[in-house]
C-alpha cells in the first residue's frame, strides 16, 4: 500500500510540472510585404506573387497585394518590362514573348503604397542534361519498390555552382521539406555525370516533370535556411524560428520585405514510367 501511494505521489507531482509554452517569436504587429518573382528563360514560369505575411501563429487566408507596380529592368539596356495582375493566376505577369537571356542582369521592382523594392539577379548559362533513365528496384531496407530515375548530364562550370530540382508527379508539386533538392559543387559534380538518382519510388504509368534550375547564390542561401526552418520541430532543443534572409532590399519607405527574386534558366523533361 506504502508504494502505490509513493507512485500516486510522483504522478500528481510531474503532472502539476506540465505547463503549455508559448514562445515569444517577436512578432511585428503589422505585417510586411512578401514577394515570390521567378524570372526565367521559359514564359511559363515568369511570375511575381505579392502578399502580406502571417505571424507565427496566425491562422489567415493568405492576402493577396494586386495593387503594385511591378516592372523587371534589363540592366544592359535599361528597357523596363512591365507586369500587371492577373486574376485567373493570383500573380502578376508580363507578355508571354518576353524571357531572361544568358548573361544579363536583371532587376526586380516593385512599388506599394509608397514603398519600393529591388533585387539583383545574373541569369548564367545553363548546365548540359544528356539522358533521364528509370529501373525498377525491389523493396529494400528504408527505400520501397518502385521505379527510381537517374538524370545524366555535365555542368562544366568553375563557378556560380547552384541548383535545384524540382519534381512535379501527375501535376502535383512535392513541395514537402526534404523535395527541396538543392546541391552545390562542396562535394564535386561529378555525380551529376555518374547519373543524380532522385530518391523517389514512382509507380508505372506515373506522369514525372522534372525541372532543372542554376540558381545565385543568394537564392541558394535563401532556399537551405526555408529548408532548415521547415525541418524545425519546435521541439526543446531547436532554435527559434526566423525568417529567411531575403535578397531583396527596400530601396525607399521603412517597411520591411521578405522573399526572393529568382532569376535562372529552366532545363525541363517529362516522362512516363513504363517496364518497357
Amino acid at each position: 500500500m506504502k508504494k502505490i501511494w509513493i507512485f500516486l505521489l510522483l504522478s500528481l507531482l510531474f503532472s502539476s510540472c506540465q505547463e503549455e509554452v508559448v514562445l515569444d517569436l517577436d512578432q511585428k504587429d503589422s505585417r510586411v510585404p512578401v514577394i515570390e518573382a521567378h524570372w526565367t528563360d521559359q514564359s511559363v514560369y515568369n511570375e511575381v506573387k505579392i502578399s502580406l505575411s502571417k505571424n507565427y501563429y496566425d491562422s489567415l487566408d493568405q492576402e493577396l497585394i494586386r495593387d503594385a507596380d511591378v516592372f523587371i529592368k534589363e540592366q544592359s539596356t535599361g528597357r523596363k518590362i512591365a507586369f500587371r495582375y492577373l486574376e485567373a493566376t493570383r500573380s502578376y505577369r508580363t507578355n508571354p514573348t518576353e524571357r531572361a537571356r544568358v548573361g544579363e542582369t536583371y532587376q526586380l521592382n516593385v512599388t506599394w503604397k509608397g514603398q519600393v523594392f529591388q533585387s539583383e539577379g545574373l541569369m548564367l548559362e545553363p548546365p548540359i542534361v544528356d539522358s533521364v533513365v528509370w529501373n525498377y528496384e525491389e523493396k529494400r531496407l528504408f527505400r520501397d519498390e518502385g521505379y527510381f530515375v537517374k538524370v545524366y548530364g555535365k555542368i562544366p562550370f568553375t563557378e556560380n555552382n547552384y541548383y535545384r530540382i524540382r519534381v512535379i508527379e501527375n501535376d502535383t508539386l512535392y513541395n514537402q521539406p526534404e523535395d527541396y533538392l538543392l546541391f552545390d559543387d562542396t562535394f564535386g559534380l561529378q555525380v551529376f555525370e555518374k547519373g543524380l538518382e532522385l530518391g523517389y519510388a514512382f509507380q508505372e504509368n506515373d506522369r514525372i516533370r522534372l525541372e532543372l534550375y542554376r540558381i545565385n547564390k543568394d537564392v541558394f542561401d535563401y532556399l537551405s535556411q526555408l529548408v532548415n526552418l521547415l525541418f524545425n520541430d519546435g521541439g526543446l532543443f531547436s532554435p527559434p524560428p526566423q525568417n529567411p534572409k531575403s535578397n531583396i532590399k527596400v530601396v525607399k519607405g521603412n517597411s520591411q520585405v521578405l522573399g526572393f527574386f529568382v532569376v535562372s534558366p529552366v532545363l525541363s523533361r517529362t516522362l512516363v514510367i513504363s517496364s518497357k
